[in-house]
């Protein structure tokens, strides 16, 4: 009998670190939840809503325009903020009569995002129509909730040493689950 005991910690040890070793690695490495907090990104995503985020894509390939990202705040690395991608490092953006124009090489005369994701009535505003530069290693961010999102209009662009990764999956609630890809701009 005592020897059933041993036999069965000795294997429920076993298991949980072969357990432990996998579940480790993954969770600190390529996913990681994140639960959303707030309206900055409502109607797309809403407060309580657990999300998956991965971790590894960004170390292999660049950050794009469209991805929502989860990032630590600026002004509060302790903070988590989940954002639109909408500037790359080297480009300049403009918000003026509630629009978003990005100037780059390919477009110096500027092209205005068409942010077919918000809601009609939805406009961006702020920055006082000037342009913000980004440098090499920075990106802006906007929430899709614009008139109840602190983002980049109001703490400035985001380095990329804060980004953590992107939204991949959204689990909870079972009937909103969905699988996030990058939103393409047709410019």
């Amino acid at each position: 009998m005592l020897k059933n005991f041993f036999s069965f910690v000795f294997e429920l040890i076993k298991i949980i670190v072969i357990s432990l070793v996998i579940i480790i690695p993954i969770r600190y490495f390529l996913i990681q939840p994140f639960y959303v907090k707030g309206a900055s990104m409502e109607p797309n995503f809403h407060d309580h809503e657990y999300l998956i985020i991965d971790e590894i894509t960004y170390r292999f390939n660049d950050p794009v325009r469209g991805d929502i990202i989860v990032f630590r705040y600026p002004r509060n690395p302790q903070e988590f903020f989940i954002k639109r991608l909408i500037g790359l490092p080297g480009e300049e953006i403009q918000i003026a009569s509630g629009n978003v124009t990005i100037f780059n090489s390919e477009n110096p005369e500027g092209v205005v995002l068409d942010e077919y994701y918000l809601p009609e009535d939805i406009k961006t505003y702020g920055l006082s129509e000037e342009k913000v530069e980004l440098e090499e290693d920075e990106y802006f961010v906007l929430g899709d909730n614009r008139n109840s999102s602190k983002d980049s209009r109001s703490f400035g662009p985001v380095n990329e040493s804060y980004i953590t990764g992107r939204v991949l999956l959204r689990g909870w609630p079972f009937n909103r689950i969905e699988l996030f890809k990058t939103t393409e701009y047709s410019f």
